[in-house]
């Protein structure tokens, strides 16, 4: 069992014994972070084009990862980027496989490095639902991988995304939050806030 096996977010909330709670606007209370005239020129030729292309691939790598790297450039490079890495943390839990994409509180591109604040998941088929319960895995992975290395005391944050949607969740311990609320690109400073958030809480 891998983190892809995780299908339904029931699924991964039985075998990992957590709690669920929906939350309405989650992240109402986060400070925006407006894009960077870098980050706008770029989508402002990708969307067009991924939505064209019409593959995960394509959203990948032309939607998520300049999103992700906004965030890594505000924290002057001292986060880590891992895209499509391995990330073996419990076998015994199905918590193994690789991950769509990890962000660290650490400038080590070598190995990932604690503490993992950020896991984000593509959907797939465009079905953000499908993606929830292997995120929440994720998430849960993340969590395991911290507190082994003594940065146990930090909520670790989880997004699924086609690219142009993106859904947020929240692990303190073992309450897991989901934002009932949808962000959409053109949200786009709200999306770069909360992409931000725990890095902003770590760093300052």
């Amino acid at each position: 069992m891998s983190y892809s096996d995780f299908k339904t977010i029931d699924q991964a909330v039985s075998t990992l014994d957590l709690t669920v709670e929906d939350i309405p606007h989650l992240f109402s209370q986060i400070t925006p972070l407006a894009p960077s005239e870098r980050l706008t020129q770029t989508l402002d030729e990708a969307l067009d084009l991924a939505s064209s292309i019409s593959t995960e691939k394509a959203r990948s790598e032309l939607i998520l990862t300049p999103i992700l790297l906004e965030i890594r450039r505000t924290f002057n490079n001292k986060i880590g980027y891992f895209s499509g890495n391995t990330f073996n943390v419990e076998e015994s839990k199905g918590l193994t496989g690789a991950c769509d994409f990890l962000l660290s509180a650490s400038s080590n591109q070598s190995l990932v490095t604690a503490p993992v604040f950020l896991t984000l998941v593509e959907a797939k088929d465009n079905d953000i639902r499908i993606g929830l319960g292997q995120c929440a895995a994720q998430m849960a992975a993340a969590q395991i991988f911290n507190a082994r290395k003594g940065q146990e005391q930090f909520a670790i944050y989880g997004s699924v995304s086609t690219g142009t949607n993106w859904k947020f969740l929240i692990l303190e311990n073992q309450l897991l939050k989901i934002d009932l609320t949808e962000y959409f690109i053109t949200q786009l400073d709200q999306i770069l806030g909360i992409l931000a958030e725990p890095f902003r809480r770590y760093f300052n």
